[in-house]
């Protein structure tokens, strides 16, 4: 095996970004990792009260407006480029943003939070494996360990250290649809490398242009087939917060994490998913935190340290 997995993305990094933190690649990634972890919790909650295509459209259709209004000069500056890889935005933006979305919502209606956080755990192994297949990467004996040690601290908080929970799993349809978005996904962060040189608010409010413009007919069919959205406490919530946190906030942070250290290396931090879902759940659920959660917690960590170092030459 041998060194690592891409041409170093920082050789094209965009210099707009200014802020100190967008320049942490692990901080970055830490926070979509959070944010989505929330947007679990909320599509549970809202699932079968809330319109999953509905929802879809709308969560983007915010993001659409706030980057319009705040940085219209740049989006303009950046349009010769935008419309100069329009193949490329149009594939990007219809794989990380319509399509994964929309499907994770559905499939969210349907199956069990447990057997999503199974699914959820291959995406750092779909990323590299959708690297080697479509862009011939390198894999280094470090990041596979790192995704193996991740992966079994997975396992154990999702199977509560017991061995004999993986033996009751049952698959369904939502199963089968999120199996299907995690390679989605996956396909996404492997091609972020396509992406021409441009600013990252510039690119984001393309992919929720694109996002939003894609799943519009089919939340018109949904609504046209009686279901509409209920105007309650628990929408407008559910609504508010998809919008501004896994969609606005975590795309552009994991999108620029990728950019700074690459797919393969990124994709251990999706690990943190289900760890923060478990934390989070705790404070919102009341749920108590037990000894297989730490275990499980030191795992991840561990696994996700591991993988994000660089290989050495010789690895």
């Amino acid at each position: 095996m041998t060194t690592d997995e891409s041409p170093k993305p920082t050789d094209h990094a965009p210099k707009h970004w200014t802020v100190r933190g967008f320049a942490n690649p692990y901080l970055l990634l830490a926070v979509a990792a959070l944010f989505w972890s929330g947007n679990h919790i909320v599509g549970r909650a809202m699932g079968g009260h809330v319109p999953p295509l509905s929802v879809s459209t709308i969560r983007w259709l915010f993001p659409v407006a706030v980057l319009w209004a705040f940085a219209h000069r740049q989006i303009r500056h950046d349009w010769p480029t935008i419309r100069a890889h329009w193949k490329v935005m149009l594939w990007l933006g219809l794989t990380g943003g319509a399509l994964f979305t929309a499907l994770q919502y559905v499939g969210l209606q349907y199956t069990a939070a447990l057997n999503v956080s199974v699914m959820n755990s291959l995406v750092p192994v779909l990323i590299v494996a959708t690297g080697a297949l479509l862009f011939r990467d390198r894999v280094s004996r470090r990041q596979i360990g790192g995704i193996a040690l991740s992966s079994l601290g997975v396992l154990v908080i999702i199977t509560h250290g017991q061995v004999e929970t993986l033996r009751n799993l049952g698959f369904n349809w939502g199963d089968l649809i999120i199996l299907f978005n995690m390679l989605v996904f996956s396909i996404y962060a492997a091609c972020l490398r396509m992406l021409p040189r441009l600013n990252p608010l510039s690119f984001l409010f393309v992919l929720a242009v694109i996002s939003s413009v894609s799943t519009l007919p089919f939340a018109v069919w949904e609504a046209m087939s009686g279901h509409t959205l209920t105007l309650d406490w628990l929408t407008v919530a559910s609504i508010a917060y998809v919008s501004v946190f896994p969609s606005l906030v975590a795309f552009a942070a994991w999108n620029r994490g990728v950019e700074l250290i690459g797919a393969n290396r990124s994709g251990p931090f999706l690990h943190l998913v289900p760890i923060c879902t478990a934390l989070v759940g705790g404070v919102v659920l009341g749920e108590h935190l037990a000894a297989f959660h730490v275990a499980g917690f030191v795992l991840i960590i561990a696994g996700v340290w591991l993988a994000s170092k660089r290989a050495k030459a010789r690895d």
